[in-house]
């Protein structure tokens, strides 16, 4: 948003004196997980029926040691949490559409606050002399109403925020990121130290990544305007400090290896190639960007690569690679076992070397234990050490590989003359991806298990009843995309070998299907070898829905000759509503919506009509993560008849 500020001012019924009652770790989002809920007492001057609730959508391990993404709803009576909780859903699954969220899910617990209002809504929606409304977070459009400020400017209590996200056992500022979703159908939210969005707008699940890209990326808006209909002028300021945006040109950014040098050339990911492209920070011109629209300019599409390289290490860094490892405060014998246990991307394992002195000991390749007695080690004191590294092509800057975030190395004191007493451990399983769900068929699944001194516990994976082959030596992360499934739906086992300790998830390995419905052409045109065309003479509009054979919510998104892929949503003022292309796009509040041939909405659009033949693919990506093929068809826009 052009403004991120958020509004604290400590009501009279500041949350305060807040109790559990209960707790609980598992469950998942709907009215069967009432028992892994905690209902929290009502705070001072409130009224004893309006309680909170919280509810762990996702968990992935301990919140202390995972990034929590803690979601508060303001404006739901106690009638409508079941819209609170469609609301969550919607818009955690276009978050998890969106990368790099998609690939480091399993970074993040999910908590949802349920908090019944005593009145529905929130303030000034969607006007200043609309009605105020009683609600435990006091969101508010406008900035809070202030006359001064934007309508779309939404903002929240920040004291009652923060007091409820407390309720979330062991998370703090530190590890986790606040949203607020309010109940409204109008579009507007913020960023800053919380990030906020309205829970019911066509746009509103798309608000969400961006708000968080201010709130945890520290990214910069690159509108190129602050009031929209009011060109944003010319910067006159020196370099900018944010990452994303120079005044260098592609010349210049390569001979300093400066900004996004690295990725310059790169087909973007949210279309074109990244290069420079003018505008950013609320101006029109004198500074450039990375890419023509990414999600911080323009809501539907992805964080470009130099977006993206940033996210990456903001999700990390509130996460440590290693979760656990053998103890190494004082020297150990080298008649034992050393372990690392680490965090599992969806996206991909973790690298894991091993080194002796300084020397890589390849023949453990990325074994997650080592036995000591195998490697043969020279009477003496010797260092092993254990460094984990995040491999993910995200990532080019070798600083922010090497930071914290990404790099974690652990060290040891092997004494060959000490012993190590062998005390009996329970082979067993301590942490793994979820059972209660599909995993998509491109996921990494994993299981680590108890760490006995005296052996290695070997995982055995097996799918469909068939032994599976790993390699590289790590037996605790399986990537399912290298395994190529065909459609349908699999079971997949995990066994500690010699016990009957066993694991099994179902696979999800169907992709949703998306279809379209487009209004009545003039007419439809059927030639060998190329995809249906449709042929208009003016604006037509686009339906896209999908099925699924699994529950959970399906992102339906869709590209126009050949740009970045943007997420279906309806229609900005009716979700309801199908997308409406026209030969100059539609103004919405400043912005043009669907042009065809730049369907993304963007602010001073050039209002030349796009006669001629354009290509619209769309896919699906499903709640499981599964991304559907594309498929397409051809739209020709003519000249209206005279």
């Amino acid at each position: 948003m052009a403004d991120h500020r958020i509004r604290i001012r400590r009501a009279a019924a500041t949350l305060t004196a807040l109790s559990l009652f209960s707790a609980g770790l598992l469950g998942s989002y709907s009215p069967a997980s009432a028992d892994s809920r905690q209902a929290v007492g009502a705070p001072a001057g409130k009224n004893v029926t309006d309680i909170a609730t919280v509810v762990p959508v996702q968990t992935t391990g301990p919140a202390d040691k995972r990034f929590n993404l803690v979601i508060l709803g303001d404006g739901y009576t106690a009638e409508e949490q079941d819209a609170f909780r469609a609301d969550v859903d919607k818009h955690l699954n276009v978050l998890w559409s969106t990368e790099p969220f998609a690939s480091y899910r399993s970074y993040i617990n999910v908590w949802a606050v349920e908090t019944p209002s005593p009145q529905s809504g929130v303030d000034c929606d969607p006007s200043l002399d609309a009605p105020r409304r009683d609600t435990p977070l006091d969101m508010g459009f406008w900035g809070g109403c202030d006359p001064g400020s934007v309508q779309r400017l939404l903002t929240v209590d920040g004291a009652s925020a923060a007091a409820l996200a407390d309720l979330v056992p062991g998370t703090s500022a530190a590890n986790r990121q606040i949203v607020a979703l309010a109940n409204s159908s109008t579009y507007g939210g913020a960023g800053g130290s919380y990030a906020t969005a309205s829970g019911g707008n066509a746009l509103s699940s798309l608000i969400t990544p961006h708000e968080i890209g201010h709130s945890l990326g520290k990214l910069q808006d690159e509108y190129d305007y602050y009031g929209r209909g009011v060109p944003g002028g010319t910067y006159t300021g020196g370099e900018p400090a944010s990452v994303h945006h120079t005044l260098l040109t592609e010349e210049q950014m390569r001979e300093r290896r400066a900004k996004w040098w690295r990725w310059l050339g790169e087909p973007s990911e949210a279309g074109g190639v990244i290069g420079r492209y003018e505008g950013g920070m609320y101006s029109t011109k004198g500074v450039w960007r990375p890419s023509k629209h990414s999600l911080m300019k323009t809501l539907g599409y992805a964080f470009d690569q130099v977006e993206r390289e940033v996210m990456v290490q903001a999700i990390s860094a509130k996460v440590n690679l290693v979760q656990g490892h053998t103890a190494n405060a004082a020297p150990i014998g080298a008649d034992r076992t050393v372990w690392v246990e680490t965090l599992h991307p969806v996206g991909g394992p973790l690298k894991v070397v091993w080194r002796v002195d300084g020397k890589p000991v390849r023949s453990v390749g990325q074994a997650r234990t080592v036995d000591l007695r195998r490697l043969g080690l020279s009477p003496g004191v010797h260092t092993l050490t254990a460094t984990v590294t995040d491999p993910t092509p995200f990532v080019r800057d070798p600083a922010v590989r090497g930071s914290v975030a990404l790099t974690r190395t652990v060290s040891w004191t092997v004494d060959t003359s000490l012993r190590t007493p062998h005390t009996p451990v329970e082979a067993a399983f301590t942490g793994h991806t979820a059972t209660d769900r599909p995993v998509g068929a491109d996921s990494v699944v994993y299981a680590d298990t108890t760490h006995p001194a005296g052996r290695t516990l070997a995982v055995r994976w097996s799918l469909n009843g068939r032994p599976l082959t790993v390699r590289g030596g790590n037996d605790r992360d399986l990537d399912l995309g290298s395994l190529r499934l065909s459609a349908g739906t699999h079971r997949l086992t995990a066994r500690i070998e010699g016990t009957r300790a066993e694991l099994s998830w179902t696979v999800d390995a169907t992709r949703a299907t998306a279809s379209y419905v487009l209004s009545q052409p003039l007419r439809t045109v059927h030639r060998p070898g190329r995809p249906v065309e449709y042929v208009y003479d003016g604006e037509f509009t686009m339906r896209l829905t999908a099925r699924d054979d699994q529950q959970g919510s399906v992102v339906s998104q869709f590209r126009v000759d050949g740009d970045g892929w943007y997420t279906y949503y309806g229609w900005p003022t009716d979700a309801e509503a199908p997308f409406r292309f026209s030969p100059g796009g539609t103004v919405i509040d400043g912005l043009v919506y669907g042009k065809l041939g730049a369907s993304r909405a963007v602010p001073w659009d050039d209002a030349t009509p796009d006669y001629g033949t354009h290509t619209v693919e769309y896919r699906t990506i499903d709640a499981a993560g599964n991304v559907g093929a594309a498929k397409k068809f051809l739209v020709t826009l003519v000249p209206p008849a005279r």
